[in-house]
């Protein structure tokens, strides 16, 4: 049977021949190191994100990022201000993985006209989903929060641009945002932290 010696049973005189040796060649031994402060957790950080395309209908990869993050349990809404057909608007929205809210206007089909061009029930539609969005912009009850098309219902009239910009601005910081759609306006690409454009549908 063998047996070998750690470097803890290594004999003094062993030790100080090695030191010699360094020193012969100039070499040292490395300073020990010490210890460092422990690491401390920090609060998670949302990202206000920007998903345009010059075209409408962007929307399908956004969607499963949303589907996805409210599989793993994740607060998710996603309000759609222009897209109608289906009549849902804020008493009657659907929740999808038991964690992810869906909202439209109560509106009988999709919308692509101004405001001024409209009947004042289909503004106040458009406008009582986005005021769902300004309370939980305002309470941070959520992890994520999708505005589907938001700019081009700015830019139609719908929504007052300073109103939608001042609730963003002001969203707590743990929350997630992403805008989707086309025509959105400079001063929210100017709150954005991440912003992705796809120049081509196909």
């Amino acid at each position: 049977m063998t047996a070998s010696l750690s470097p803890s049973h290594r004999s003094r005189e062993q030790s100080g021949a090695d030191q010699r040796a360094l020193n012969r060649t100039g070499l040292h031994p490395l300073p020990s190191l010490q210890p460092h402060q422990p690491l401390h957790l920090v609060a998670p950080e949302g990202q206000l994100q920007v998903h345009t395309a010059p075209y409408r209908g962007s929307f399908g990869t956004v969607l499963s990022q949303a589907l996805r993050s409210a599989g793993l349990g994740s607060r998710v809404a996603v309000m759609q201000f222009l897209k109608g057909g289906v009549a849902q608007g804020p008493d009657a929205a659907i929740t999808l993985c038991d964690r992810m809210v869906w909202m439209r206007p109560a509106v009988m089909g999709c919308l692509s006209d101004p405001a001024s061009s409209t009947e004042p029930t289909t503004v106040d539609a458009v406008q009582a989903v986005w005021q769902i969005c300004r309370r939980h912009l305002a309470s941070g009850d959520l992890d994520q929060l999708v505005l589907d098309e938001l700019g081009l219902a700015i830019a139609l009239g719908y929504l007052n641009e300073a109103e939608v910009r001042d609730s963003l601005d002001a969203r707590p910081g743990s929350m997630d945002v992403i805008i989707t759609g086309p025509s959105i306006p400079e001063s929210l690409m100017g709150l954005a932290d991440q912003v992705t454009e796809l120049r081509r549908g196909f």
